[in-house]
């Protein structure tokens, strides 16, 4: 299992790009772990499950969001593991909160 940790802009950023060289074919994300580091400050998130474009990294859009402005209140944390995602190569996931630096996110993967 593969941890990446970052704070999310506020502006998209991507925050985990699969890489996969043979035998393995991508990688799944196990879960999703949200916190809201501030202790006053309340904030949103959006991710994107952006898929490569033609071998190459893809674009953030409407038709790729999986979460939508969701409010984390300061101080709280929200896990997003109901199900798994599974990612081929060069696809990634971005992500863009409402107030820079204030959401953690970490994302935990394994080799598929």
């Amino acid at each position: 299992m593969a941890l990446t940790t970052t704070l999310i802009n506020a502006s998209n950023q991507t925050v985990y790009t699969s890489s996969a060289t043979s035998p393995v074919l991508g990688n799944a994300i196990t879960s999703i772990i949200l916190c809201n580091t501030s202790n006053s400050t309340s904030a949103t998130v959006t991710i994107y499950a952006v898929p490569n474009s033609a071998g190459s990294v893809g674009a953030a859009s409407a038709s790729n969001m999986i979460v939508n402005a969701l409010p984390i209140p300061a101080g709280e944390t929200v896990s997003l593991d109901q199900e798994k995602l599974v990612l081929s190569n060069n696809d990634t996931i971005v992500a863009v909160a409402s107030v820079g630096a204030t959401i953690s996110i970490l994302i935990s993967t394994l080799p598929v």
